[in-house]
């Protein structure tokens, strides 16, 4: 049962990486190589600040607008 866990969060993780690919650059090219390299995407998001001030959940939010 814990693999299914962890499995569910690397979706919900790659999903959310891809989210903020496409928040912003609106490139389907940068959106294939970020979901082929979404780890790194991810925390080179977080260490340059994309997602301080609350855009981290803001980003997700405007897809449901």
């Amino acid at each position: 049962m814990e693999k299914r866990e962890t499995s569910i969060l690397y979706l919900v993780l790659g999903l959310y990486t891809l989210m903020i690919s496409w928040y912003y650059n609106h490139s389907i090219i940068l959106l294939i190589i970020h979901y082929i390299f979404w780890p790194v995407y991810l925390i080179y998001e977080l260490l340059i600040g994309h997602l301080a001030h609350g855009m981290w959940k803001t980003i997700p939010l405007s897809y449901f607008k």
